[in-house]
C-alpha cells in the first residue's frame, strides 16, 4: 500500500498572506511577484535573506492553497450566480441582437469572445486542478468537469500565461512580468459587460446597416482570436502528454536472443552468471548476501551495446524498461530528480524486470567538473536510487544496465561495486568475432553454398557489427543492381524511343552546342533502367527472383563503398597493403612476423614461455624505404586491427590535452585488442627530454612511457614505431619492455632494387613496358646506387610522364595514336631529372647505425 501524500506548508506565511490579500493593497488581480517582493519587504527579519525565485514559489503554492480552500467554500453560491448571470447576458444579448444600430462600431473590438474566453478559462482551471492530486475533495461538478478532459492523472499543473479567472470573488494570478494586464476585460464589473457590443456580427446578415468592409474585418480577427484560443489548448495538451509518457514509460520483452547477438559468446558467458538472482532469488537471500545491481556496458558506437541489453531481456523473457538519458533531464528545478526516482519506482513495481539507461554520460559527469548544479543533483540521485534497490529486500530482482561509450567521463562514484558491479566492454571484434557476427547477419540471406565467411571476415578489420550490417545492405543493393537491372537491358535496347539512339543524339546535341564531349552513355543508360523498374507497377517474375543470389564479389565491391565507423573517429584505419605490394626486406618479414604473428597464432607455447609482453618494434632507416608499408602491411596479413598515429598531431597547445590524446590512443587499443598502434615520425613525438625545454614534450613522453609499460597491461596491443632519426629519441623509449628491438630498415640492394621495380610495375605491365627495357639492367645501373624505395617509384613514374608527354604532342599534330609503351629512351630521360633523396652525409650516419645494430 502506497503511504498517503501529505502536504506540509508554513501556517505562518499562509496567514501572512490572507491578512495581504484582505488589505487594501490587493485587488481581484494578484501578481505573484510583487506579493512575494512586497512580504520580503514586510517582514525582512524573516523572509529578507531568502532566494527571490525560490520565495516566490513557496508563496505560489501557499497562494494556490488558499484559493482552493475559498473556491470550494464559494462553490456552491457562485455555481447557482453564474447560472442567472449567463441567462441574464443571454438575454440581453438577443434583445441587443434585434435593437442594436450602427452607431457604436468602434467599440466592437473592444470585447472579446465571452464564450471563447470561458472556454478557455474552464480549461486551464480544469488542467491546473487535474495536476495536484494532493488538494481537498472537490465537488461532483468540478470532479465531472475533470472527467470531459483526456488528460492523464499524473500530468503537472500549468497555469495561463495570462489570468487564471476563479470565481467573481475571488483572486486572479498575473503572470505578467510587467504586472499589465493584456485581457483586461476579465476585470470589468457585470454592468460594464452589459453595455458592451458582442464581439462580431454575423457579415451575411443584412439586417445590421454596417459596411461590408468593417463586418468583414471584425468577422476575421473574432476568427483568429477563437482560432488562437483553440491552438493554446492543443498546446497545454500536447505538454501534459508528453510529460504523462515520460512518467509511464512501457514494459516490453524485445524479440531479440542470444542467437541475433554473434561474436560476444564469452561476454554473453559472464553475463549469464550475474543474472541468476533474476529468476532465483532465493539463492542469494539463502546465502545472505545481496546479489549484482547492474553493470556497465561501454565501447566504441556500433560494437552492439544496445542490442546485447536487448538480447537479455528477450532471451530471458524479461520486461525491460529502456530510456534514454536525455528524456530523464528537465528544465524545472528538482523535476529531473521526480523524473528519475519515478523510473526506478516503477521497475519495483514491476519486478523482475530490466532497468536500461542508453546514453548514461549524457546525466552522470563527474561531479567536480559538473557546469551546473542540476547535474551533480542528477548524480546523486541516481546514486541513492541505486543504493535503495539494495537496501530493500524486494527488489531483488531489478537488473540496471547503463550504456556508453564514454566510460572515463562518468562520475567515479557511480563505478564502484554495489552499483554497477561490473564494467562489460565491447570493442572492436578480431577476425574470428566477425566470422561470427557474418554468420549470424546472414543466416536468413540466399548465399552460395560455398560462401567464405573466413575470407570475408579477414577482408573487414576494424568493422563493428553495425558496419557489417551497413556492408550487408550495400551488398544487397549491388546484387539487386547486377542482376535485377541487366535483365531490363535487352527490352531497353529494343525500345525504338528511349535508349542508345535518343541518348546519341542527346549527345551530339551537346557536343554541337558548347563543344563539350557527351556524356557517359552507359551511366545514362543504367539511370533510364532504374527509372523504368521503378514506375513499372507489376510483380517482378519468380523466374527473375530465383536468380537473386548474394555472391562473395557482391561483398567485394561493398566494401568500396562502406566506411569503418572508428575510421572516422580518426582512430583506426584499414590498411589495403599486403606482402605483395612490398618487395624485398624479406629479413625485416620474418623479424616482425615472429614478434606479431607468433603470439597470436601459439598463444599456449608463448604462455608456457613467459612471453607474455607483447614486443615493440622500432623502424629505423632513411627515408623512403618502406617502414610505413611494412607496418600496414604487418596488420593486413595479421587481420589485426591498426592505429596510426601520426607523431605531431598528439601535441596540443593547451595544459593536458596532449596527455589525454596518448591516453585515449591506448585505451582505444585495448578496446580494440587485438590491435596495432604505429607511431610514425615518433621523433617529433619524443624527443630527448634533456635537450629539448619544453614542458609539454616531456609530459608527453612521460605519459608515454608510463602506458607501454606502466601499471595497466597491455595485453595483445602491439607498438610499432618508425623514424629517419633514432639519435633524437628519448632513450628511456627504447629499453627492453617498450621498444626493445630496432630494425634497420635501409637503403636496398642491387638484387633488392630489381625485386621492388617488378613489384610497382607489377612484372612490367603498369605501365606497359617495351621488350628494349630491362628491368634488372636498371636495377643494376650504377645510377641507382643509393636509391630508396620511393625514388625508384618516381624513376618509373617520370618515365611515364615523358611518354605522356609524346602523346599528347602527336594528338596535337593529328596524327594516328599508337601503343602506349615506356621505352628505354624514357627511362634514360628520368635518370637525368631523378636523383638519391639521402646524401651522402645521412648515408655515412645511416651505415653507422646499421654497424652498431649489427
Amino acid at each position: 500500500m502506497k503511504p498517503r501524500v501529505v502536504t506540509y506548508i508554513d501556517r505562518k506565511l499562509k496567514r501572512r498572506i490572507v491578512q495581504y490579500l484582505s488589505s487594501n493593497e490587493c485587488g481581484k488581480y494578484v501578481d505573484i511577484g510583487a506579493l512575494a517582493s512586497n512580504l520580503q519587504e514586510m517582514y525582512s527579519v524573516d523572509y529578507g535573506r531568502r532566494k527571490r525565485n525560490a520565495f516566490r514559489i513557496q508563496v505560489e503554492k501557499v497562494f494556490n492553497i488558499i484559493r482552493r480552500e475559498k473556491e470550494l467554500e464559494d462553490l456552491p453560491e457562485l455555481e447557482d450566480e453564474h447560472r442567472a448571470k449567463r441567462a441574464r447576458q443571454s438575454q440581453e444579448f438577443n434583445e441587443y441582437i434585434g435593437n442594436k444600430t450602427d452607431d457604436d462600431d468602434s467599440d466592437v473590438d473592444d470585447f472579446p469572445d465571452q464564450q471563447s474566453a470561458n472556454h478557455m478559462n474552464n480549461s486551464l482551471l480544469s488542467l491546473y486542478r487535474k495536476g495536484n492530486p494532493d488538494i481537498l475533495p472537490e465537488s461532483p461538478a468540478i470532479e465531472q468537469e475533470k472527467n470531459s478532459l483526456s488528460v492523464p492523472k499524473n500530468a503537472f499543473p500549468l497555469i495561463a500565461s495570462a489570468f487564471t479567472r476563479v470565481s467573481e470573488g475571488g483572486w486572479f494570478i498575473d503572470k505578467n512580468p510587467i504586472g499589465k494586464k493584456e485581457n483586461a476585460f476579465l476585470d470589468l464589473s457585470d454592468e460594464q459587460i452589459n453595455n458592451k457590443k458582442p464581439i462580431f456580427e454575423d457579415p451575411k446578415d443584412n439586417s445590421f446597416p454596417v459596411d461590408e468592409g468593417k463586418r468583414k474585418n471584425r468577422f476575421k480577427k473574432a476568427k483568429k482570436k477563437t482560432e488562437d484560443l483553440q491552438k493554446v489548448d492543443r498546446e497545454i495538451k500536447d505538454v501534459l502528454q508528453k510529460k504523462a509518457r515520460l512518467q509511464s514509460l512501457e514494459l516490453q520483452i524485445p524479440p531479440v536472443r542470444f542467437e541475433d547477438v554473434g561474436g560476444n559468446d564469452m561476454t554473453l558467458k559472464e553475463i549469464c552468471k550475474m543474472l541468476i538472482h533474476m529468476r532465483h532469488p532465493e539463492v542469494y537471500r539463502y546465502l545472505g548476501v545481496v546479489p549484482p545491481r547492474g553493470f556497465l556496458l561501454h565501447g566504441p558506437p556500433g560494437c552492439g551495446k544496445t542490442l546485447l541489453a536487448q538480447a537479455i531481456a528477450g532471451e530471458l523473457e524479461l520486461p525491460i524498461l529502456k530510456v534514454a538519458a536525455t528524456e530523464i533531464v528537465s528544465g524545472l528545478s528538482g523535476e529531473s530528480e521526480q523524473q528519475l526516482r519515478a523510473l526506478f519506482e516503477q521497475a519495483v513495481s514491476n519486478a523482475p524486470c530490466i532497468l536500461f539507461i542508453d546514453e548514461i554520460d549524457a546525466i552522470t559527469p563527474k561531479r567536480e567538473v559538473a557546469s551546473k548544479d542540476m547535474e551533480r543533483r542528477i548524480v546523486a540521485q541516481l546514486l541513492v536510487c541505486m543504493d535503495d534497490l539494495n537496501n530493500l529486500a524486494d527488489t531483488a530482482q531489478v537488473l540496471v544496465i547503463g550504456a556508453t561509450n564514454r566510460p572515463d567521463s562518468l562520475d567515479p562514484a557511480l563505478r564502484r561495486a554495489g552499483r554497477f558491479d561490473r564494467e562489460i566492454c565491447l570493442g572492436i571484434p578480431d577476425e574470428a568475432s566477425r566470422e561470427r557476427i557474418l554468420r549470424t547477419l546472414c543466416r536468413k540471406m540466399k548465399l552460395p553454398e560455398t560462401f567464405d565467411f573466413h575470407h570475408l571476415a579477414h577482408l573487414t578489420p576494424g568493422y563493428v557489427g553495425a558496419d557489417l550490417m551497413a556492408l550487408r545492405q550495400e551488398a544487397v543493393n549491388c546484387a539487386i543492381d547486377r542482376i535485377l537491372l541487366k535483365l531490363n537491358m535487352p527490352k531497353h535496347k529494343n525500345s525504338p524511343s528511349e535508349g542508345v539512339t535518343s541518348e546519341g543524339s542527346l549527345g551530339e546535341l551537346m557536343e554541337t552546342e558548347d563543344g563539350s564531349k557527351p556524356q557517359d552513355l552507359s551511366v545514362k543508360n543504367e539511370l533510364l533502367r532504374l527509372l523504368e523498374l521503378l514506375k513499372d507497377q507489376n510483380s517482378i517474375p519468380e523466374e527473375h527472383l530465383k536468380m537473386l543470389c548474394i555472391e562473395m564479389n557482391d561483398f567485394i565491391v561493398a566494401l568500396s563503398k562502406v566506411q569503418p565507423s572508428a575510421k572516422r573517429e580518426g582512430f583506426v584505419t584499414v590498411p589495403n597493403v599486403t606482402w605483395s605490394d612490398i618487395g624485398a626486406l624479406e629479413d625485416i618479414r620474418e623479424e616482425l612476423t615472429m614478434a606479431i604473428l607468433a603470439p597470436l597464432h601459439y598463444p599456449e607455447q608463448v604462455k608456457a614461455l613467459g612471453l607474455m609482453t607483447p614486443a615493440g618494434i622500432l623502424l629505423a632507416g632513411p627515408p623512403g624505404c618502406g617502414k610505413t608499408l611494412l607496418a600496414k602491411a604487418v596488420a593486413n596479413e595479421c587481420g589485426l586491427n591498426f592505429i596510426s598515429v601520426k607523431g605531431p598531431e598528439l601535441l596540443n597547445m593547451y595544459v593536458g590535452q596532449s596527455e589525454s590524446a596518448v591516453r585515449q590512443v591506448f585505451q582505444r587499443a585495448r578496446n580494440s585488442a587485438p590491435c596495432v598502434i604505429f607511431f610514425d615520425e615518433l621523433d617529433g613525438l619524443c624527443p630527448q627530454r634533456a635537450k629539448v625545454e619544453s614542458a609539454v614534450s616531456d609530459r608527453v613522453v612521460s605519459q608515454l612511457l608510463t602506458e607501454m609499460d606502466g601499471v595497466e597491461s597491455r595485453q595483445q596491443v602491439y607498438i610499432l614505431a618508425a623514424t629517419n632519426r633514432p639519435d633524437s629519441i628519448d632513450r628511456a623509449i627504447l629499453r627492453p619492455g617498450r621498444l626493445d628491438k630496432t630494425l634497420f630498415v635501409g637503403l636496398p640492394s642491387p638484387a633488392d632494387r630489381f625485386a621492388i621495380l617488378k613489384t610497382i610495375t607489377k612484372n612490367g605491365t603498369t605501365p606497359p613496358l617495351d621488350v628494349s627495357v630491362s628491368l634488372e639492367a636498371i636495377a643494376y645501373d650504377s645510377r641507382c646506387d643509393y636509391f630508396s624505395g620511393a625514388d625508384l617509384y618516381l624513376l618509373i613514374r617520370e618515365a611515364s610522364i615523358c611518354v605522356l608527354r609524346q602523346e599528347m604532342a602527336t594528338h596535337k599534330s593529328g596524327n594516328k595514336k599508337g601503343e602506349v609503351k615506356v621505352s628505354q629512351e624514357h627511362f634514360e630521360e628520368a635518370f637525368k631529372k631523378v636523383k638519391p633523396s639521402t646524401s651522402k652525409e645521412d648515408q655515412m650516419m645511416y651505415e653507422k647505425l646499421r654497424q652498431s645494430l649489427s
